[in-house]
């Protein structure tokens, strides 16, 4: 049981990290996509203004739930494993 709660704890440390790293990449893509949305756009108002908004509404988004998917799926994945190992 000790080797379970050890390899949930640190699986749990990685995950943290791989959660960070792609959170941080998807904001970085949309918010280039949102400057260059902006640029095809005509220049419509103030651009800092413009991505700010844009990232708002990025926050509030389904893509940005579907991050914590990076959880949620290895985590059951490995609950599975072992009920199916010790149990049946």
């Amino acid at each position: 049981m000790l080797a379970l709660a050890r390899l949930l704890i640190v699986g749990f440390l990685v995950l943290t990290v791989v959660y960070i790293c792609l959170s941080l990449y998807s904001r970085a893509v949309r918010r280039s996509k949102l400057a260059e949305w902006w640029e095809e756009e005509g220049r419509p108002g103030d651009k800092d203004v413009y991505i700010e908004d844009g990232l708002k509404e990025y926050d509030q988004s389904l893509r940005r739930k579907l991050i914590l998917g990076v959880y949620i799926v290895p985590m059951a994945l490995i609950a599975t494993i072992v009920y199916l190992t010790n149990f049946s």
